[in-house]
């Protein structure tokens, strides 16, 4: 058979196929990329295994009709997560295996549920490397584990109940799953099911990779691999817009079902991957029925999701904004609005005119602003000045007038978009 070698995809390349399939075939804007690496994620060569398979010759619209048509439900495996985005560390900012237990004092006060609040595990998937086990048998069971040296937290999805359950406190939170979907039309998890951990598989990171194609984007089959000891096709995606600071997104995907199994983001500047997500086991035969199976611990302390999150708005709703007072500040603030399109697209909000502390300031704002010196580098235009916060993969410009400019896009395209908006 022959050696697959990477394929051009140009404009106007569906060669007739159906709306449905050119709707399948469109690619993300990397400004959605950059939201999944923030909440939501290079690692080690031992991920593509050993050698790169002969497999037959597929243009890359077939490959990513593959990938849409893929309708696996069943599978369980291990996938491996790291994420590299340049974040500075900031003061006070703890980590490590404790952060499981979410509480300074070792969990002591994980008695509420937070510390097994699904919402908190997105933030320990924004930096580092994780471990986690995942398995799934349709809509209605989902199981994914974070697994760290000294705890582990999981989250079940079995039919009408949702646990969520932190080895760290020994805290475990049970929640009711929506009705909806439970008559076999629903193919995803219930919406709470948090996405950030939900999204957490290559095959989700992929589907929002994979969402809107055109003139800016190139896509090619870049030969072959190996993943989770399966023969995979190599599919690249890269930016044509020179500002943007992605450099490419690599899919790997599984050449007999079309399933993701690896997914790749490197920034333009190089260096190791700042996402990179892959399965280094996988088993698409149906799970066992226990693998859904949860029931707390001896001694663990359960906390009715349901009635907390319905307590919750009664005790706390007078310190919550209103509709009324974010509509307001959104119209303070001018709203958020999208300057330009795909790969170098910039979000923009407009300011107040207070802008940001600076180091010469006195006062209590002070240290603030010698701390903000410190990481942002200063930066002049026609718009006046403010400061360039960067990551390796998205930058922010904020103006001493207070508007920001953020986006995945180098500093000379916040500075020409302020110029412009001036």
């Amino acid at each position: 058979m022959p050696r697959n070698e990477p394929t051009q995809v140009t404009d106007g390349w569906d060669g007739g196929r159906s709306p449905g399939r050119r709707k399948a075939v469109r690619y993300a804007v990397p400004v959605a990329v950059a939201g999944v690496a923030a909440a939501t994620i290079g690692l080690v060569p031992a991920f593509a295994g050993s050698g790169s398979p002969d497999l037959p010759k597929i243009s890359a619209q077939d490959l990513i009709a593959k990938v849409a048509k893929s309708d696996v439900q069943q599978l369980s495996g291990t996938v491996r997560v790291s994420t590299d985005l340049g974040l500075p560390s900031l003061p006070g900012a703890g980590g490590g295996a404790g952060g499981f237990g979410g509480a300074p004092d070792g969990g002591e006060k994980g008695g509420d549920g937070a510390s097994a609040a699904p919402q908190k595990k997105l933030m320990e998937l924004a930096s580092g490397a994780h471990t986690l086990r995942v398995a799934a048998d349709g809509p209605e069971k989902q199981r994914v584990s974070i697994v760290d040296k000294a705890a582990e937290y999981s989250l079940v999805h079995n039919g009408n109940e949702i646990w969520a359950y932190d080895s760290g406190s020994n805290t475990a939170v049970h929640s009711t799953a929506p009705d909806a979907g439970r008559h076999g039309k629903q193919h995803r998890a219930p919406k709470d099911l948090p996405g950030g951990l939900k999204d957490a598989t290559p095959q989700d990171l992929a589907k929002q990779a994979l969402k809107a194609a055109g003139d800016t984007t190139s896509v090619t089959v870049d030969g072959t691999a190996k993943v989770a000891g399966r023969d995979a096709y190599q599919l690249l995606i890269k930016p044509k817009q020179a500002a943007s600071t992605v450099g490419s997104i690599r899919v790997a995907v599984d050449a007999a079902n079309g399933v993701p199994l690896k997914f790749t983001l490197t920034p333009k500047s190089g260096g190791a991957a700042a996402i990179d997500v892959g399965y280094t086991n996988v088993d698409f035969a149906k799970p066992a029925a226990s693998t859904f199976a949860f029931t707390p611990p001896k001694g663990a302390k359960v906390v009715d999701g349901d009635k907390a999150q319905a307590k919750t708005p009664r005790e706390h709703g007078k310190d919550l904004p209103s509709q009324k007072d974010v509509k307001g500040l959104k119209k303070e603030m001018g709203g958020l609005n999208v300057l330009g399109k795909g790969w170098t697209s910039i979000a923009t909000i407009k300011g107040d005119g207070s802008g940001l502390p600076s180091g010469k300031d006195q006062g209590a704002g002070g240290d603030a602003g010698k701390f903000l010196d410190s990481i942002g580098e200063k930066v002049h235009g026609s718009f006046g000045s403010g400061r360039v916060f960067s990551t390796r993969l998205v930058n922010a410009l904020i103006t001493d007038h207070g508007t920001v400019y953020v986006g995945a896009v180098d500093k000379q395209a916040l500075i020409d978009a302020a110029n412009a908006a001036k």
